[in-house]
């Protein structure tokens, strides 16, 4: 058979029989033998290939305990000119348990004007799913991560992953997103290499990104 005729033959099927029928049976009855899994779980660590992926991106990335998320944000902020920090909404408070008394923490609410973001330093955000075959982080703009300006106009992006949000590759993450809401797909610090193949960060979103995986 042709490729031609394989073709023709798929959109006959899918159209089902010229005199009516069930179109929609047909199409879901053609056989596809894709390959869903491209790291399986039970045989990848795919915590750690995560990190090995977000790391090859230019991402700070550490790994931490579920309980340490604290001194670890604190940590990760310190070397700030400025300490101060956006918080979105519904942030776990005890992500800011660590941090300095004198720190300034921020929220968009009112909300903030993108002149205001231009001068804020850092934001903290959670995720919705991560992509370790990627070494992607996905926000859907739910609770702990904000609206999108939120992680476009400051210069550091601070985000959580927590272990059990990793996915082992883009299929497994799209069955855990909804394509109702609006998703941001993060790898890396924002980067272009346009000009003379020169890489310059920081052109349409943060210039640095530090990962904290907990769990």
């Amino acid at each position: 058979m042709s490729a031609r005729e394989e073709i023709l033959g798929r959109i006959r099927t899918a159209n089902g029989p010229a005199g009516g029928g069930d179109a929609d049976e047909a199409y879901a009855a053609i056989p596809r033998g894709y390959l869903r899994l491209h790291h399986d779980p039970a045989s990848t660590d795919i915590v750690a290939l995560f990190a090995e992926r977000a790391g090859d991106y230019r991402a700070v990335v550490r790994r931490v305990p579920a309980d340490g998320v604290a001194p670890a944000v604190a940590s990760a902020l310190a070397a700030l000119p400025r300490q101060a920090v956006l918080v979105p909404s519904e942030i776990p408070a005890d992500w800011l348990a660590g941090l300095p008394e004198d720190t300034e923490v921020l929220r968009d609410d009112p909300v903030l004007s993108p002149a205001q973001l231009d001068q804020v330093p850092a934001v903290l955000t959670g995720c919705a799913v991560a992509i370790a075959e990627t070494g992607t982080v996905v926000l859907d703009h739910g609770a702990g991560q904000g609206r999108r300006a939120l992680t476009l106009l400051p210069d550091f992006h601070l985000v959580v992953v927590r272990a059990g949000q990793v996915a082992a590759d883009l299929p497994d993450a799209l069955d855990r997103l909804s394509p109702a809401r609006p998703l941001t797909f993060i790898s890396g610090p924002s980067a272009t290499s346009d000009i003379e193949l020169i890489r310059v960060e920081g052109v349409h979103g943060p210039r640095q990104l530090h990962i904290l995986i907990a769990g």
